[in-house]
C-alpha cells in the first residue's frame, strides 16, 4: 500500500492485498504504453519489496474494468483496456464475472438463455428487472455496458473488523467449533483495539459443507473490546445453528463501531447487555416494524429443502429457512428470521450495515426472494 500511495495520492484499499489506484491524481501519462509502463513498474517494485510476491494488475477506465482485467491473467498478470475498448474486453467473459452474480442470480440467468456478458448486454432493461427485481436488474443491465462511474474512496472509515477461517475438514464436535470461535473473536478484538475502537453489534458467519452460507448478528446496548466479550456473544449465536452436517467455514465480526468503551458494570454476562431489538411473531403487522427487548434469539435452524426452479422465484412459505439471505424489492437485502403459518419474517441488515428493522411478509409475496449471501470482504482497521 506504501508503494501504491507513490503512485498517486488517491488510493482506495478495498482489503489486504487489494487497491484501487486513480492514475489520473497522480499525475502520469494516461496512454495505453504510458499505463501500460506504469503497471509494470508497480509490479516490479511490489515482488522487489516484498522478495518476489507477485501483482496482478488491471488498467480501465472504471472500477469495473480495472478489478475485472485484474483477475484475468492471474497470478502475476497484466490487463490494460483500452478507452472504448471495454465493451469488447467484458463481453466475451461469462456473466458471472459481473459483480452480483452469484449462483441464484445466474440459473436465472441461463433460463433466459444469458451466458456471457455480452449476452446480458442484449437483453433489454424492462425484461431484467422482470427477472432480477428493479435494483438488482438495473445494475446489471448498467454493469454489461461497463457503465460504472463509482468514484475512488481515498479514505475511508472502518465500517466493521472481521476474522474466518476455512478449515480443511468440515467440523461438526461443538468444542472445537467454540475453540475456534475464541481464536477468531481473539483477532477481532485484538484488531479493535490497535485501532482504538469499540463495536456494539457482534456477527458470526457460518458456511455449511453444502456451501450454504448464513449470517447471525446480536447487538449490545453498549460498545466493547474485550475479546472475551466478543466469544461469548459468538458462541451463543453459534448454538442457534445446527452443526451436526459439518461447517466449512467460521467468521466473526464486529460492526456497529464507535472510538470509546463503556461496558455495564453491573451486568453479570454478556447476555445481560443486549439492547432492544425487533422481535418476531404473530404479532407483526405486514410491513410494519415489530419491538421486543428481550434478547435476540434466533428460530431453529432447519436444514434446507430440495429447491424448486431458480432460487430468486417467490417460495412457498414451508421453504424459507431461518437464516437465509433474501432480498426484498421495498426493503432490499435482509435474512429470514423465522417462518410459519403461511408468513415469513425478515431481518433487514447485513455483516456490515448497522442493526436493521424486522418485518412480517406473507409466505409467498411476490416482492421477497431468495439471495446471494452478503459480501463480507471489508476493510481491517
Amino acid at each position: 500500500m506504501a508503494l501504491l500511495a507513490e503512485v498517486s495520492p488517491l488510493v482506495e484499499q478495498v482489503s489486504i492485498d487489494e487497491a484501487y489506484v486513480d492514475l489520473a491524481a497522480g499525475e502520469h501519462d494516461l496512454s495505453v504504453a504510458g499505463v501500460t509502463a506504469l503497471a509494470e513498474r508497480i509490479r516490479a517494485s511490489i515482488a522487489a519489496a516484498t522478495g518476489g510476491v507477485t501483482a496482478s494488475v488491471g488498467v480501465g477506465t472504471s472500477k469495473l474494468v480495472a478489478k475485472i482485467g485484474s483477475d484475468l491473467h492471474k497470478p502475476d498478470g497484466l490487463t490494460v483496456a483500452a478507452p472504448g475498448q471495454e465493451q469488447a474486453l467484458l463481453h466475451p467473459l461469462p456473466v458471472t464475472r459481473l459483480p452480483g452474480v452469484g449462483p441464484a442470480t445466474m440459473e436465472r440467468l441461463r433460463r433466459g438463455r444469458v451466458h456471457t456478458i455480452g449476452d446480458l448486454a442484449g437483453v433489454a432493461l424492462p425484461e431484467l428487472v422482470d427477472w432480477l427485481g428493479q435494483a438488482h436488474g438495473t445494475s446489471l443491465y448498467r454493469l454489461a455496458r461497463a457503465d460504472d462511474d463509482r468514484p475512488i474512496v481515498g479514505e475511508r472509515e472502518a465500517k466493521s473488523v472481521s476474522a474466518e477461517e476455512t478449515f480443511d475438514v468440515d467440523l461438526t464436535d461443538r468444542g472445537r467449533l467454540n475453540a475456534e470461535l475464541d481464536l477468531l473473536a481473539g483477532r477481532v478484538g485484538g484488531r479493535l483495539r490497535t485501532g482504538g475502537l469499540s463495536a456494539r453489534t457482534i456477527t458470526i458467519k457460518v458456511r455449511h459443507y453444502d456451501f450454504t452460507t448464513i449470517t447471525r448478528s446480536a447487538t449490545r446496548a453498549q460498545p466493547t473490546d474485550d475479546p472475551r466479550t466478543v466469544a461469548q456473544l459468538a458462541r451463543r449465536l453459534l448454538a442457534e445453528v445446527d452443526t451436526s452436517a459439518g461447517i466449512r467455514l467460521l467468521g466473526v465480526g464486529a460492526s456497529t463501531l464507535a472510538d470509546f468503551v463503556q461496558d455495564d458494570l453491573f451486568g453479570d454476562e454478556p447476555g445481560d447487555l443486549f439492547s432492544a431489538v425487533a422481535g418476531a411473531g404473530d404479532g407483526a403487522e405486514d410491513g410494519h416494524e415489530a419491538t421486543d427487548p428481550r434478547p435476540i434469539v434466533a428460530p431453529e435452524y432447519r436444514e434446507p429443502e430440495p429447491e424448486r426452479g431458480s432460487g430468486l422465484e417467490p417460495r412457498k412459505g414451508a421453504d424459507w429457512r431461518p437464516g437465509q439471505d433474501v432480498w426484498h424489492e421495498q426493503h432490499g437485502a435482509g435474512w429470514v428470521w423465522g417462518s410459519g403459518r403461511g408468513r415469513v419474517t425478515v431481518r433487514f441488515e447485513g455483516p456490515n450495515t448497522p442493526p436493521g428493522p424486522v418485518r412480517d411478509f406473507a409466505a409467498d409475496d411476490p416482492e421477497l426472494r431468495a439471495a446471494d449471501p452478503p459480501d463480507w470482504r471489508i476493510p481491517e482497521s
